[in-house]
């Protein structure tokens, strides 16, 4: 049985060992777990439309032992309790140049550039897309950001492209079976 339609064997080689060292996933927010979308009410208050598929991937990839961050230009408390929610170790607002959030993530974490993927939608995100391991890209980015990408996700921002890169990296490690094993469990225990 196929659980996934789109695997990372269907990648190519280069882009499959890519996907198999990533130790830390970094996001952008806007375009990338939203739709790219901003709400801003009257008062000022800014309101955002997250995933849950997205959501659910990031939590399965972060038991896997793969951390996540988030680096974004604006600041909103919804994406800092979306942080919070996901499992996010590291979190970056107002990143003005994500480049110098980037190097500093690099510097904390211990980790190699080589060991991250950035995922990306606007010409801003490509400094560290660039520097790291895995540039992604969402298919609604500019096209100097696509063809900066090594990967460019089949789903659009807010909705579902993380779940499908943090299933991709699931898949080129080895750990996607056994965290989608607990949920066959759980049916089959229910019966």
């Amino acid at each position: 049985m196929t659980i996934s339609s789109l695997t990372s064997k269907s990648l190519s080689p280069e882009l499959q060992a890519r996907f198999k060292s990533i130790k830390l996933l970094v996001l952008d927010v806007d375009g990338v777990m939203t739709n790219g979308g901003l709400t801003i009410g009257d008062d000022g208050q800014e309101y955002k439309t997250f995933h849950s598929h997205d959501g659910l991937g990031m939590k399965l990839l972060k038991a896997t032992g793969v951390n996540l961050a988030i680096i974004t230009g604006r600041t909103s408390n919804v994406v800092k309790k979306r942080a919070e929610s996901t499992g996010v170790a590291h979190f970056y607002q107002g990143a003005e140049d994500k480049l110098v959030a980037f190097n500093d993530l690099i510097k904390i974490s211990g980790l190699q550039e080589s060991q991250c993927a950035f995922m990306g939608d606007d010409v801003v995100d490509l400094p560290p897309m660039l520097k790291c391991g895995l540039a992604i890209a969402v298919p609604d980015s500019p096209a100097l950001v696509l063809n900066h990408s090594h990967y460019v996700t089949t789903k659009a921002g807010g909705h579902g492209a993380v779940r499908e890169v943090c299933e991709l990296i699931m898949q080129a490690q080895g750990t996607f079976d056994a965290q989608m094993a607990q949920f066959l469990t759980q049916a089959s225990i229910a019966n």
